[in-house]
């Protein structure tokens, strides 16, 4: 099946589930107020039992699902609008309000989803007093100030934390979703550590604040940078786990250089996925450097993993992705090599990055092939906003800069045809591990779609994964685990 099928075949659309439909059909034949109120007690009484979204099967169509959104309103609520990675437009935000159940506290909204759909999402009732606007255009104002109250679903206890919020949204997974079974922190496993350190980086004034994680083999060795003052560690390890007691180191150690430390370790406890697959043998003991999204440095101005997208006032992109790969690769990994025992040898060292921050991560690599030998990208886009460079749920496709290229030199040439160089001569660098979203919207679908045959006609092996969803954690945290296991064992 074709990207275009397959993407066809996952695209959201709206549909009434079947027990939303029953609900209707019962409370229209009820024969009073009491007997409707009956009615839907018990359908939110089953909701709670069940969870929700509600996702029931299709007639005549098993590889798809009916999953229905739900609110509960009351007498306030004007509306009420769905925020969810991979469907709908952040454009046309009314596209997914909930509708209205008439004479019950019932808000839902359905859609058909191919079987193995993975996504997080948010909820934001509208209590403003008066109607809704009437004109599209003010409604969109309406709907896009409310986005920035969006909620978890109260129903739903399967929780992700937000971007730079204090809140979570909700995560849902449909029967055939990929498997994470290294998600979340399981009992009874050794720990790694992590710890915080501001690194300073060639340029005057550059630092940078950095998470890095040592597996439990080397957690003994967490104290080894504490001797600059600059070091803070940070996570509520147990002593236990920083006093030593691990076994002995087993000679140089692999790097993971990941982009966006503060949401990997800060917010999503990426440690926990580590410890297992270390655990179970998946992958070998290893060290992850990871850069926060934004510099700390007093007068550094330049942008982290995760904020490497054109600031107010620049033309694009490239200079900041330059700054950034020479910190990686000049600053960060020499400072790691002089406190632990890391390897020198390019085919165990990894960057990885997501969004804006994977293009960041590819052009490290692409660039600095003696340094990184694996690359590990998922949903890569060719710019970003401003100021960030990650979407929250339901912002998968805003508008990109045109001037901001993601990699010069990695799009078709102007027929369309990429071309192997001159003579059939193979060129030699990183392995690219590319995942893909059917849902990651218009500009970094057409983005991924050029690299592939671009990184290829130039002789690199690309490890190609597409996925039924968006530029979303609760996708990513599974597919970096996934690439993890193939690219280090």
């Amino acid at each position: 099946m074709s990207d275009a099928a397959r993407a066809a075949d996952a695209a959201p659309r709206p549909v009434t589930g079947p027990r939303i439909a029953r609900l209707a059909r019962q409370l229209e034949a009820a024969r009073d107020a009491a007997a409707r109120d009956a009615l839907t007690e018990a359908f939110w009484e089953g909701a709670a039992r069940t969870g929700t979204p509600l996702v029931e099967p299709l007639d005549a169509d098993p590889g798809h699902r009916a999953v229905t959104f739900l609110w509960r309103g009351h007498r306030a609520t004007r509306q009420v609008l769905l925020m969810a990675t991979g469907i709908g437009d952040h454009g046309r935000r009314a596209d997914t309000l909930l509708h209205h159940l008439p004479g019950t506290d019932v808000w839902y909204l359905g859609y058909r989803l191919r079987a193995d759909h993975r996504g997080s999402y948010r909820l934001v009732a509208d209590i403003s007093p008066g109607p809704a606007p009437a004109d599209p255009a003010l409604l969109q104002r309406r709907l896009a100030a409310l986005t920035a109250h969006g909620v978890a679903d109260p129903l739903n206890p399967c929780r992700l934390p937000v971007r730079r919020r204090a809140g979570e949204s909700s995560v849902f997974a449909l029967p055939e979703a990929p498997a994470q079974p290294f998600a979340g922190r399981r009992p009874g496993i050794r720990r790694g550590a992590v710890e915080r350190h501001t690194v300073a980086g060639r340029a005057p004034g550059e630092a940078r604040e950095v998470w890095t994680y040592l597996p439990p083999e080397g957690a003994g060795l967490s104290g080894a940078g504490r001797h600059s003052g600059a070091d803070r560690s940070g996570t509520g390890l147990s002593g236990a786990d920083r006093s030593g007691s691990g076994r002995p180191v087993p000679g140089p150690l692999p790097v993971l250089v990941l982009c966006d430390g503060g949401m990997w370790f800060g917010r999503l406890g990426f440690q926990d996925t580590l410890d297992a697959l270390i655990a179970d043998g998946a992958l070998p003991p290893l060290v992850v450097l990871s850069p926060d999204a934004e510099d700390t440095g007093a007068g550094g101005g330049g942008t982290g993993a995760g904020d490497v997208g054109p600031r107010p006032g620049e033309p694009g992109g490239s200079e900041a992705r330059a700054a950034l790969a020479a910190f990686l690769t000049d600053a960060l990994l020499p400072w790691a090599r002089t406190r632990w025992p890391l390897t020198a040898d390019a085919d165990r060292t990894a960057v990885s990055g997501q969004g804006v921050g994977g293009t960041t991560a590819l052009y490290a690599a692409l660039t600095r092939p003696e340094r990184f030998g694996r690359v590990l990208v998922q949903s890569p886009a060719p710019g970003g906003p401003p100021g960030d460079g990650h979407q929250a749920p339901g912002e998968a496709d805003r508008p990109l800069d045109g001037r901001d290229q993601a990699l010069d030199g990695l799009a078709p040439g102007p027929d369309g045809q990429d071309r192997a160089p001159a003579g059939g001569a193979r060129s030699c660098g990183p392995v690219v591990h590319l995942a893909l979203g059917l849902h990651d919207g218009a500009a970094s679908a057409a983005h991924g779609a050029a690299l592939v045959p671009a990184l290829r006609a130039r002789g690199h092996r690309v490890v190609r994964t597409v996925y039924n969803g968006g530029p979303d954690h609760a996708c990513w945290q599974g597919l970096l685990a996934d690439a993890l296991v193939a690219a280090f064992r």
